[in-house]
């Protein structure tokens, strides 16, 4: 269906003519800001959908990544349950993901469940600081609300809490400075432009670093980098 949009807003004449569809469409710089997941497969389909053979796609369970099974095929990054902050954190896995590491199946890693030892935690903390740094970018630039997880509520939780949240800040921080990967950068310019926060980003940013990991909290020197 085309709508005419003038300058002045909807176009009056379409809104009655379809009064049951038109007065759902808002805009991205009103509040509540309405984080529909359908969004984020719509950008991210239209950034990448043809550059790297890539599609968002909604999942019922677990997120995985799915590599293509075919030569002219696409892959699929799957996000949980339609959950907005599950896409966007499988996004930003896709986004640091290598050429060879995006033709395995979840990039080639083994994941190990909740419930982890004290030292299979650390290990999963050192290399989620990475994606949730991004995550984190990508939140704020979708104005919405971005939680820290370390994803092991059946085991002991963090290894280290205040190192972890200090660890993703510093690089989220590094990432602003000197950007982020380029398809992260992609998506990240794209997230601002479409939900208008362009302006007031670094506000939100300095906000949320005090809600996140306030200053003062010591970085762990121990921290490896992920492989890509």
């Amino acid at each position: 269906m085309h709508v005419e949009v003038t300058s002045g807003g909807i176009d009056q004449a379409a809104c009655q003519k379809f009064p049951l569809v038109l007065p759902a469409l808002k805009s991205h710089n009103s509040e509540p800001m309405n984080h529909n997941p359908d969004d984020l497969i719509m950008l991210f389909n239209d950034l990448f959908r043809e550059t790297h053979r890539t599609v968002l796609v909604k999942g019922s369970d677990e997120p995985e990544y799915l590599p293509a099974s075919e030569p002219d095929g696409l892959a699929r990054v799957v996000f949980a349950h339609g959950f907005f902050a599950s896409a966007l954190h499988e996004i930003a896995h896709w986004c640091l993901a290598g050429a060879h590491r995006r033709t395995l199946h979840d990039y080639g890693y083994w994941y190990c469940p909740d419930g982890r030892t004290p030292e299979q935690q650390q290990a999963f903390e050192s290399v989620e600081i990475k994606p949730q740094a991004i995550e984190w970018l990508f939140s704020l630039a979708a104005g919405s609300r971005f939680h820290i997880s370390v994803d092991n509520l059946a085991g002991n939780g963090a290894a280290n809490d205040q190192a972890f949240r200090a660890n993703v800040r510093k690089q989220a921080k590094h990432y602003l400075e000197h950007g982020l990967p380029e398809r992260a950068q992609a998506f990240f310019e794209t997230l601002k432009d479409f939900y208008k926060t362009s302006a007031r980003f670094m506000q939100s940013w300095n906000l949320d670093q005090v809600r996140i990991a306030p200053a003062g909290m010591e970085t762990d020197q121990t921290r490896t980098s992920e492989i890509l």
